[in-house]
């Protein structure tokens, strides 16, 4: 993946069973994409926590939060019941970790996803991208100043 190329289209089911597609932001909104490895793990967990407290700067800079995960739609429909998320969380699912092997962040080893956050502007390119460690959350402040920075 490298910055100014069109990302890679995807169409996966969120926790309500609705299909969402990269293509529907287009011209609307910019795309904050963050791959995470598992629903359940503390890690995770918190880097949810800090988005969803962090929902309104995110909403404020006109942009569209998805989370992705080789978890199943049940899975992210509990995990997003317990945690008050309301933006959507992708089932990566099967084929397992298929999206997240396109934007190069797929653990196959693992059978995971690694941690990463990927920006797309509104034309669908990729704007900006970063891995993480697993065991860092990553920081939202990073974040939200590269997303101020994308037309």
């Amino acid at each position: 993946m490298t910055v100014g190329e069109p990302a890679p289209e995807f169409s996966l089911k969120d926790q309500s069973q609705k299909d969402v597609r990269l293509s529907d932001f287009r011209g609307h909104k910019r795309v904050v994409l963050m791959f995470y490895p598992l629903d359940w793990s503390p890690v995770c967990t918190n880097e949810h926590a800090c988005f969803v407290n962090q929902m309104k700067q995110f909403e404020q800079l006109d942009a569209q939060v998805l989370g992705l995960s080789v978890d199943s739609v049940w899975s992210h429909k509990a995990y997003a019941e317990k945690m008050g998320i309301q933006y959507p969380l992708l089932a990566d699912f099967h084929p397992r970790g298929a999206v997240a092997a396109q934007y190069g962040v797929y653990l196959a080893d693992k059978g995971i996803t690694g941690r990463a956050i990927s920006i797309i502007d509104r034309e669908g390119k990729l704007a900006w991208h970063k891995n993480y460690d697993i065991p860092v959350v990553p920081d939202l402040q990073e974040v939200a100043g590269a997303l101020s920075g994308v037309k």
